[in-house]
């Protein structure tokens, strides 16, 4: 077993590692910011380094000084959790040159997903469905770009090859803004990823987010552990999201599975990872593979009884995967509501000193969070504080439990969105199922 994680993150995630790497008897170092000393993961951690001032850049991004950390406490592995520095390829490159084991994917592979267009052209070669679009960069010939959008069909979307979590897209309605389209979204690609070539897809108007997680190891095996239903979307960003997603048969789900399962075997995939769908008029369409475990793993971990972040640290060690197709079973609903400290209604950032922490418990109710009373919310990071997830053995006992366990709910000292989350979980649309991503922002107002 790896002897010494150090986990390179930060909140809940990064509690939620240091409990797996507990209950295989893995010892921890905690990385922080100056500002993060007070982190419960850090307070409960077997080793602490402080990396620097409170800026990501200084700290939760500086490459040399996470793996001087892993140096000075000769740690064996390091666990990038989400976010951050987890699907960074040279980060993961120096790592393991630096003879530590990177707990994710190969950097190789890391890159071949991260970049938009030959992932897509992966996924191709593996059989599964991506949405119609250039099957390649753009080019600077107008007259060639203009007869691609004509034949795709307005409106279509041009993407950032290195674009990711919504940013770096643009949709064009008509050929009077397509080339205004392509060169602004270049250069906003140049500056934001340092890479300026974009393509072109078929744009969905009315899609839901489905998503597969899948696990690989290092011998060859792979599996999928079903869908996750992410469409309630407020500007890219996930709110809400349950398993398995409403209106997906076992057949859809075995068949789609598998196809996610050979891509990963195609591509010697290893570790946790997500293949991630828009899901119109019943087919699927592949966007983009997150190459880490994701936030909204705890649901799919409910519905099937496997440990996601448990099996990422024994897959890192070499382990063969310790489960076939065959023995997994999906049993019940699960629903995750992602708590952040923020206004629910301006969506403004509330960080602050918690002054009362009472989380929801009962029946299939699960809390992650870093979260206790007298913790100061700092306010140079993402603002989720909490993931509040609730399990049934239908999709209705799974939205009572989740409004229960919201109403039971007890944050003071700052604000939180959590009557948003009452607002959607109590509504009628929420409640039929199969809302697209579009729905959140259209109720809002948004659009």
């Amino acid at each position: 077993m790896l002897d010494k994680v150090l986990i390179a993150n930060r909140g809940e995630i990064a509690l939620r590692v240091l409990r797996a790497c507990r209950e295989l008897g893995i010892k921890t170092v905690a990385v922080h910011s100056s500002a993060d000393a007070n982190l419960k993961h850090v307070l409960l951690a077997d080793e602490t380094v402080c990396l620097g001032p409170p800026p990501s850049i200084n700290s939760y991004l500086n490459m040399p000084a996470i793996i001087a950390a892993a140096e000075i406490t000769d740690s064996v592995a390091i666990h990038p959790g989400y976010g951050f520095l987890s699907e960074n390829a040279n980060f993961a490159e120096q790592v393991n040159e630096s003879g530590f084991i990177f707990i994710g994917p190969k950097p190789e592979t890391i890159r071949l997903m991260g970049d938009k267009v030959s992932a897509i052209e992966a996924m191709q070669e593996a059989g599964v469905p991506c949405v119609p679009g250039s099957d390649g960069i753009l080019s600077d010939d107008n007259l060639e770009n203009a007869r691609l959008a004509k034949k795709l069909g307005y409106p279509v979307i041009i993407k950032a090859v290195g674009g990711g979590g919504g940013r770096g897209m643009r949709v064009v309605h008509s050929e009077a803004y397509l080339f205004n389209a392509i060169s602004i979204t270049k250069s906003e690609s140049a500056a934001a990823f340092g890479n300026e070539n974009v393509y072109m897809e078929k744009f969905l108007e009315r899609p839901r987010h489905v998503e597969f997680q899948v696990l690989a190891d290092n011998h060859g095996n792979a599996i999928h552990l079903g869908e996750r239903d992410c469409s309630m979307q407020r500007k890219h960003q996930k709110v809400v999201e349950e398993a398995p997603a409403p209106g997906i048969t076992p057949e859809i789900r075995m068949q789609m599975g598998e196809r996610c399962a050979e891509a990963c075997r195609n591509i010697g995939y290893r570790g946790a990872g997500t293949f991630e769908f828009l899901y119109q008029d019943g087919e699927f369409y592949f966007i983009e593979m997150n190459t880490r475990v994701q936030v909204e793993h705890p649901i799919t971990e409910l519905i099937t009884g496997v440990d996601i972040v448990k099996e990422q640290l024994l897959i890192a060690n070499g382990n063969r995967l310790r489960y076939k197709q065959s023995e997994i079973k999906w049993e019940g609903h699960a629903i995750e509501c992602r708590i952040n400290a923020e206004d629910a209604k301006t969506f403004m950032p509330s960080p602050g000193k918690i002054t009362t922490w009472h989380p929801p418990g009962g029946p299939g109710i699960r809390v992650d969070s870093h979260l206790y009373n007298g913790y100061e919310v700092p306010p140079y990071y993402d603002s989720m504080i909490a993931k509040i997830i609730a399990h049934g053995d239908t999709r209705q006992t799974a939205i009572a439990r989740i409004n229960t366990a919201l109403s039971e709910l007890v944050v003071e000292g700052i604000k939180t969105n959590t009557p948003l989350h009452q607002e959607i979980c109590q509504h009628s649309a929420f409640k039929k199922g199969g809302t697209d991503i579009n729905y959140l922002e259209n109720r809002l107002g948004l659009k």
